[in-house]
């Protein structure tokens, strides 16, 4: 395995998190560098919305103008690779990646920052995962605008459906709650739908009925279709990587990164910024949250500095 040169800050996740603490971290003049694979949780995503001066534009648009940008700073560099291990050492952290040619390399660095995201775990439900994030959306802030005032359906049963049939209804007032099997909503729940006049259908779904992931019809198992523009929906997630576990990090009951409002995690030298801290999931707050940690992290290396002089000169006296 070949170990490569030391660094201030090693960055795990190159999407906008990662990226927007690298700007600010090469910025300050350190030393960094960014490890990304590739896999954003966004990258089917056919427009990011919501994002001051950049609404509509795609989640690959924003990665290679960040990028470009970045690249003007000499102190910032890039390695594309999957992180695979992550440990303490004696010189503060160590990250071993493997590439597309199936080498291994190992970079070390003063303090590491996880920037990975999360993953979306799809259901078995034929369509749905192709639909994901094109006309299967999870987020109204970031799509709705884009089918406001179109039928839509909510995808979800007991409180989880509750709410967001409560919050969509905003859009579009032509909601359906679809439950897929029996709804386990309480009786002022079923109350309130009805007064927002959704209605509640909660006959097995089949299958999502699609053409290149845009949505055409929900079919039922007794072989109805409705016909929604677009359907909100949850899913469950997990952390990206376990790169976190390695390291020992503390997780909420969530499954996020558990950190400070800085990005200090429990485990010293370890920071975490964006989607894998956050029920939050926008590119502005992933993108606030990356700023907000690569300036406490620079703050962090400046004092451990002045600590390491301060011990020096006091053993040269």
């Amino acid at each position: 395995m070949t170990i490569r040169e030391h660094y201030d800050v090693i960055i795990v996740g190159g999407s906008s998190a990662g990226l927007s603490a690298a700007l600010v971290l090469g910025r300050a003049v350190r030393r960094v560098l960014v490890i990304d694979a590739g896999q954003p949780c966004n990258r089917q995503t056919p427009h990011s919305h919501g994002f001051l001066t950049r609404d509509g534009a795609t989640p690959a648009e924003l990665v290679t103008a960040a990028r470009e940008q970045i690249s003007q700073y000499p102190g910032v560099q890039f390695w594309s690779g999957t992180a695979t291990r992550a440990a303490r050492t004696e010189h503060g952290l160590s990250v071993t990646t493997t590439s597309a040619d199936g080498g291994d390399l190992q970079f070390s660095g003063r303090t590491l920052l996880l920037a990975t995201g999360l993953f979306d775990i799809m259901p078995e439900l034929p369509g749905f995962a192709e639909c994901w994030g094109r006309s299967v959306l999870h987020c109204p802030y970031c799509h709705g605008y884009e089918v406001h005032g179109q039928p839509l359906g909510i995808l979800a049963n007991g409180d989880v459906g509750y709410d967001m049939a409560s919050l969509i209804q905003q859009w579009s007032r032509q909601l359906t709650l679809f439950t897929n099997g029996p709804a386990t909503l309480t009786p002022d729940q079923r109350q309130t739908l009805a007064q927002l006049q959704i209605p509640i259908v909660d006959t097995p779904i089949a299958a999502l009925e699609h053409e290149e992931g845009r949505l055409t019809a929900v079919l039922f198992a007794d072989g109805t279709r409705a016909h929604p523009a677009a359907v909100f929906a949850r899913v469950p997630f997990r952390q990206h990587t376990d790169l976190a576990s390695q390291l020992g990090c503390t997780l909420t009951e969530h499954g996020l990164i558990k950190t400070t409002e800085a990005g200090e995690t429990n485990v010293p030298g370890v920071y975490a910024a964006g989607d894998a801290t956050t029920l939050f999931r926008q590119v502005a707050i992933a993108v606030a949250s990356g700023a907000k940690t690569g300036a406490w992290l620079n703050r962090q290396l400046i004092d451990e500095d002045i600590r390491r002089q301060t011990r020096l000169a006091g053993a040269d006296a």
